[in-house]
């Protein structure tokens, strides 16, 4: 397979429960939220999203050399009523703590990471409209 190629299994457990593995072995459970310990996979795709931007969020502001202490990436998730149900708005908030950490900086950052790196944005993006917001505390 090329280094394109990502494959992933979920393999069936009961009920509505699967474990979704990587190539590398890591696992996550999911399915539906009635069940319990699991999450569900549009949640998941809310994950990626959180992960995907939040990656590059950290590494540009490491390029930077800025003294990040703390970081938290939240997103919110509307979907629409009728099949396939998916998502039609998305908030992303973005929790930044460090010293000398400046709002120019992040917006740099934040700007980045939706317009040209996040690859989970770039997918999401083509049914939801993605709006986000950053806090910065000491």
């Amino acid at each position: 397979m090329s280094s394109n190629w990502h494959e992933v299994v979920a393999d069936w457990q009961s009920g509505l429960t699967f474990i979704g593995k990587n190539d590398l072995d890591r696992s996550l459970q999911m399915g539906s939220k009635k069940e319990e310990g699991n999450i569900s996979p549009m949640e998941l795709l809310l994950l990626g999203l959180a992960g995907c931007t939040g990656y590059d969020i950290v590494s540009i502001l490491q390029k930077k050399r800025l003294d990040l202490k703390k970081f938290q990436v939240k997103v919110r998730g509307k979907r629409v009523d009728t099949y396939p149900m998916v998502y039609s708005e998305i908030e992303v908030e973005y929790l930044l703590w460090g010293e000398g950490v400046t709002e120019k900086a992040v917006r740099q950052a934040i700007e980045l990471s939706e317009h040209k790196y996040c690859s989970a944005t770039a997918m999401l993006e083509e049914t939801a409209d993605i709006t986000s917001t950053f806090q910065i505390f000491d």
